[in-house]
């Protein structure tokens, strides 16, 4: 390994209100390596990169950040970008309406005279840079909300090539990505790796970490606990796991416990839905399942099978046109044309996009939690009792260890694992027969990942049913009794627990697409 050091961070402490964000960590970094960053959710790891790219400007925190031999106190990222390090957040920073060019050398304009933007030099340049992370065919002039979020990701990265990068910081760059996608994005890495450029990665996908990252630096509670070093020491799975939760995490997926499988509850009979803008498309075609007291079923298939869609449109026909079906809970059939019919018929939906659908991010903990709840469990006569709100959110808070300081805090500053169950809180208040969890654990650590299993295994305990949607196929098999394999928006195959293998899935929706 190379010992020219690019970066060094050292003593790096960050306090925010009532709570010590990063404690004296370090973090050294080699010039041309992959460099990952693991930790759990609410770790300092993004904390850490946004004091390094200069979002918490020098002064707002106490330590050293030197930078190709040189102390450098980033004031903002301008200041940080100049020197050549950009960071790509999960949240991508472009602009769906404007053109993938626009986006490129957005903040970032080729400037002819007197300021005027020189669109031949944007395009011809745009081209180069989309050369690079291997999007030589894509059409420049397109709408960037037109295109894939795997695309976008690449785009972005086009982007940071584009202002002269020297060290790249990606944050969770593969969450979004189905399993062809991460692929590719991870192949681009080791191409830029290639170029002499470094890249510190923020993961939690530990398999993905283990394949591309030469150093590994783990990060828990705020302090830097230790660096592996690729072909020096062990980087498998548990042994990151190990580090990330300070103890061995021997079996990912909790056991349930005496969980008695009941009756049906919800049966959905020859379910068809078209896309809301294209009346014509078929998007569901057909469907029917069921799922009983204290089941966990999973809806396993690939990214564009139709698991989202399907269960949108059950969920009050939150998705699609020309809904077609029958719905039955507890053997009756019930009709369900809004999200009201569902809530009051004991069905409750979580998005797997947790910040745009699932919460309200300048609100409370308090007020996300009981939103749901507010009309049916938390008001009387249109008053809403405010005494209970507090005792119900706190036994909540309790219940499924969400860690915050208060229910009065802000939920946008919560990790990525404590919003997420916070939004399963907000829907257990409910009281619902039916959860319907869609990519319940994206973008959270293993730690948080188990509590989340738990939750589930309570929730099935106490005699509801669930559905689980998941990308991740070992979660599939480690969480749910049975499992149905979507494809093309059929049910392709269902699969008992004792079936149950990613070989098995994948021979079901393989067959089913085949077969059309």
């Amino acid at each position: 390994m190379d010992t020219d050091i690019i970066l060094e961070m050292k003593s790096i402490t960050k306090e925010f209100p009532g709570i010590k964000a990063l404690d004296n960590v370090n973090l050294k970094v080699n010039r041309g390596e992959i460099h990952a960053l693991c930790g759990e959710n609410g770790a300092g790891k993004s904390t850490l990169m946004n004091v390094l790219s200069g979002v918490y400007p020098y002064g707002t925190y106490e330590g050293k950040v030197i930078y190709n031999g040189e102390e450098c106190k980033f004031h903002n990222i301008k200041n940080s970008e100049s020197k050549g390090i950009v960071i790509i957040y999960q949240e991508l920073a472009l602009s769906p309406y404007l053109s993938v060019a626009e986006n490129i050398f957005m903040g970032n304009e080729q400037l002819a005279m007197k300021g005027v933007i020189d669109w031949d030099k944007t395009r011809v340049k745009a081209k180069e840079m989309l050369k690079k992370v291997g999007l030589e065919n894509e059409d420049i002039n397109v709408p960037l909300g037109s295109l894939g979020v795997g695309k976008q990701q690449l785009i972005e990265i086009a982007k940071a090539l584009a202002k002269k990068v020297e060290l790249l910081i990606l944050d969770e760059p593969t969450a979004s990505l189905n399993d062809k996608e991460s692929s590719h994005l991870l192949d681009i890495l080791r191409e830029l790796k290639k170029q002499g450029i470094t890249c510190i990665m923020i993961s939690h996908k530990l398999n993905e970490i283990s394949a591309i990252a030469d150093s590994i630096t783990v990060i828990r509670d705020g302090k830097s606990i230790e660096t592996l070093v690729k072909g020096k020491d062990d980087i498998s799975e548990e042994r990151i796991i190990r580090g990330m939760v300070g103890r061995e995490i021997t079996n990912r997926y909790p056991k349930r416990k005496n969980c008695k499988i009941g009756d049906i509850i919800m049966e959905v009979k020859n379910w068809t839905v078209y896309h809301p803008d294209n009346a014509n498309r078929k998007i569901i075609n057909d469907v029917s399942f069921n799922v009983r007291s204290g089941e966990v079923v999973g809806l396993a298939g690939l990214m564009g099978a139709g698991r989202t869609e399907l269960a949108m449109s059950i969920f009050g026909k939150s998705w699609g046109q020309k809904i077609s079906g029958e719905i039955y809970i507890h053997g009756k059939k019930t009709t369900i044309n809004n999200v009201k019919d569902a809530v009051d018929n004991g069905i409750a939906y979580t998005s797997e996009d947790r910040k745009n659908y699932g919460l309200v991010l300048i609100e409370d903990i308090k007020q996300n939690m009981t939103m749901a709840a507010l009309r049916n469990y938390f008001s009387d006569k249109g008053v809403v009792d405010s005494n209970k709100e507090i005792i119900d959110s706190e036994e909540y808070k309790s219940k499924i260890n969400i860690k915050a300081n208060s229910i009065n805090q802000t939920v946008g500053t919560l990790s990525g694992g404590n919003q997420q169950k916070v939004v399963l809180a907000k829907w257990m208040m409910t009281q619902p027969d039916i959860l319907i969890l869609d990519e319940p654990t994206r973008g959270i650590d293993v730690g948080a990942k188990y509590e989340i299993y738990c939750v589930i295994n309570e929730l099935a305990k106490s005699g509801k049913a669930i559905i689980v949607i998941s990308s991740e196929m070992p979660e599939i098999i480690g969480t749910c009794d049975r499992v149905y394999a979507i494809s093309d928006g059929e049910i392709a195959g269902e699969l008992s627990k004792k079936d149950m293998s990613q070989v098995n899935i994948m021979k079901c929706i393989v067959n089913h697409s085949s077969n059309r």
